[in-house]
């Protein structure tokens, strides 16, 4: 668990961990710079559990403190958590016992249940995870098929493909997942709900949704070239560059336009990315030729959204179009 100013659902989280029915297990705690009382309820956690072994040091981000923790763990098995979300009882027993039971699989992931600030249940997308690793195959280019917080994997698997890259910061989950798979390792979810995933205005995802869309969309083209028996050039960066360089970072034409049309697609329905950078990415989108009653149906949501500026820009390009 990687901690970063998460005091107010931390306790919450911590415990749900040391409440599991399977008990062996080494807990790492990372505060990665924390500002708020995380340190003190790690601390507390920590006196009271001696399974628990904290790490404090000064920020350097997500990336790199998934990547400490990697290195630093020392059971084959590892088990993601983040700090505001709660395990169920039996996460760990059920996702050991698959693994036991499946040892060409990598990782295991499980459906997973939404929760708002307060812990009630929130209404999720309706994306149910794919089950069996024929499944994560046949939607892995469309979208994540773990979450990242409900996760178990092999250590060995993880530290072989490379560990998190940090050239995808706020996706680096995804494209993990997307290597390891590339390697041939095999991947599946199980059915049954094992996290209370909660879901807040101050997520990743809702805070750096322009950034996440477009790593996701540049992992894919990665895992493409791979999958063609090309070199992946995004493995040694530690930035991506703008989307108007991917032909030159890729080596070929076409690319930059693959992905505008794949983040335009993915940020459709996001105020936070429409009214703001997002909009530009969308605007190209239909200067490289997007079209369609989707892009059409985003002008009076833009309204919606109180951009009617946005709205009537967007309508005009389409109408040039």
């Amino acid at each position: 668990m990687s901690v970063f100013n998460g005091a107010r659902f931390l306790d919450e989280a911590i415990a749900s961990v040391r409440a599991q029915s399977f008990a062996d297990f080494e807990f790492l705690v990372l505060d990665d710079g924390s500002s708020d009382a995380s340190r003190a309820i790690i601390e507390r956690h920590a006196a009271a559990d001696r399974r628990i072994r904290p790490i404090f040091r000064e920020n350097r981000g997500l990336v790199a403190s998934l990547n400490q923790l990697l290195g630093e763990a020392r059971a084959p098995l590892i088990a993601r958590m983040d700090a505001d979300d709660v395990c169920h009882p039996q996460r760990f027993e059920r996702q050991i016992a698959f693994l036991a039971a499946h040892p060409d699989h990598a990782a295991v992931g499980s459906a997973s249940q939404d929760i708002d600030e307060h812990g009630a249940p929130c209404p999720a997308p309706d994306h149910p995870p794919p089950l069996t690793h024929e499944a994560v195959l046949a939607g892995i280019e469309r979208r994540s098929p773990l979450c990242h917080p409900a996760v178990m994997a092999r250590r060995e698997t993880l530290l072989a493909a490379g560990g998190y890259h940090r050239a995808f910061r706020h996706c680096e989950d995804y494209d993990l997942w997307l290597r390891i798979c590339s390697r041939g390792a095999r991947i599946a979810n199980l059915a049954e709900p094992l996290l209370r995933y909660r879901r807040t205005p101050a997520q990743i995802s809702s805070r750096h949704a322009v950034e996440q869309t477009i790593g996701a969309a540049v992992a894919v083209v990665a895992y493409r070239e791979r999958a063609a028996g090309r070199p992946d050039p995004t493995e040694t960066l530690d930035r991506l560059p703008p989307i108007d360089g991917l032909d030159a970072l890729f080596g070929r034409p076409g690319v930059a336009r693959e992905v505008r049309a794949r983040v335009a697609e993915g940020l459709l329905h996001s105020r936070v990315a429409l009214r703001g950078e997002g909009f530009d990415v969308l605007i190209r989108h239909v200067g490289d030729g997007g079209r369609g009653e989707a892009l059409w149906r985003t002008v009076p949501r833009l309204v919606r959204f109180g951009a009617p500026g946005r709205a009537a820009r967007l309508a005009a390009a389409l109408a040039r179009a």
